[in-house]
């Protein structure tokens, strides 16, 4: 009977067996009958309550609760679980870091059916917050991974291979980038790297044109001398590191996915070209630096890329790390300009423009960023001509 009212169910009956001799004889003195039952008893909660009522003063209940101990509500056990593991599940689709790529919708998904670490919410969070913590500050500058993971966890050993952040946070970069999942040490370095993990410093580089900063030194220079000269910059890691701040940043600067875009800029505008800066497809831990930079300088970023699905990733990346505002990057856009072109590859959501995934999705067709190089190079020249 306890387990029975434990189970948070209504309960008007119960059965009980099968009974010994002298089991059958104490339920036959209980409902006080002349003959003995079966081995099994069927019984009614209210012809108990009755009984117990007129010799103990106590209902079967309150009897039972002090016979074993207090009474559960296993139904509402499950209740207030499943209620706390929905809402687990609801914060982490909607934390920011989530929103901001709607590509780790699938990632989500995923973690949602492996279920809870050990069976805990409050562990499941605890763990979730780390490896959202960590994709908040990625891509990388270029940081090798004890000292990254120091940073952002305060363990060096956070993110070593075989640990569950290590492991959540690498199966979220693939959903990202739209890679195969890592099989193994190698693999998994390349992964890392493309975060901006332990990249060279050397070789991890930005293209600008008609970029001026201000400044005397090393890295505005440079700028300033190709952006004289009428010819693209290309800025290091190691270079950008040298100017922790940005004093003369441009009011606004355009970022564009392909270098081809800024070769058509500097045929048209020479040392008049108007501040640009090329992500060369994914963004280089140089790449986010520099926009970084700049954003926090004031400036405010443009970005326009392609219209395909990596295009879209591309940009909602950009977008979450660096500040910058989508640009002639909708729906209507992408309309205006389609026609025949190559697939679009697997499509995700986009947080800026609701339609644009499914827009793509039904179409079918790219749009390369050439294809509107001379139309967003038009904008600009209206919008810089002062």
């Amino acid at each position: 009977m306890h387990a029975r009212l434990s189970s948070g169910l209504p309960v008007r009956r119960i059965k009980v067996g099968p009974l010994d001799l002298d089991q059958r004889t104490a339920v036959a003195d209980l409902l006080g009958s002349a003959r003995l039952p079966g081995e099994h008893v069927d019984i009614t909660l209210a012809k108990l309550d009755e009984l117990l009522l007129d010799r103990t003063g106590l209902t079967t209940r309150e009897v039972v609760a002090q016979l074993v101990g207090p009474i559960g509500d296993r139904a509402a056990e499950r209740r207030r679980a499943t209620d706390r593991r929905t809402a687990l599940w609801d914060w982490l689709a909607a934390h920011p870091v989530v929103t901001a790529q709607p590509a780790l919708a699938g990632w989500v998904g995923g973690i949602r059916r492996a279920g809870l670490i050990d069976g805990s919410v409050s562990r499941t969070k605890e763990e979730l917050e780390k490896v959202l913590k960590v994709l908040g500050e990625l891509p990388a500058a270029g940081r090798p991974l004890p000292s990254f993971a120091d940073d952002v966890l305060g363990d060096t050993h956070a993110l070593d291979e075989g640990k569950r952040c290590a492991n959540l946070v690498l199966k979220a970069l693939v959903a990202i980038y739209d890679v195969p999942p890592p099989v193994g040490a190698p693999e998994r370095r390349a992964v890392w790297e493309r975060a901006g993990i332990a990249d060279d410093q050397l070789s991890s580089t930005v293209l600008a044109a008609g970029l001026r900063i201000g400044g005397d030194d090393l890295v505005g220079s440079i700028l300033d001398i190709c952006a004289d000269a009428g010819v693209a910059a290309t800025l290091t890691l190691q270079q950008l590191r040298t100017k922790p701040r940005l004093t003369g940043a441009p009011a606004e600067v355009w970022i564009f996915e392909n270098p081809s875009v800024l070769t058509v800029a500097l045929e048209r505008f020479g040392a008049s070209c108007p501040p640009l800066v090329c992500t060369s497809g994914w963004p280089s831990s140089a790449g986010i630096l520099l926009l970084n930079r700049l954003h926090e300088a004031g400036s405010t970023l443009h970005y326009h890329g392609d219209f395909d699905g990596e295009g879209l990733r591309i940009a909602a990346n950009v977008v979450a790390r660096t500040g910058a505002v989508p640009w002639r990057m909708t729906s209507a856009d992408y309309l205006a300009a389609v026609a025949d072109g190559p697939s679009v590859g697997r499509v995700t959501d986009v947080p800026w423009d609701p339609r644009l995934a499914g827009q793509l999705a039904e179409t079918g067709k790219t749009v390369p960023e050439e294809r509107l190089a001379v139309v967003l190079l038009d904008e600009i020249a209206r919008r810089t001509r002062t």
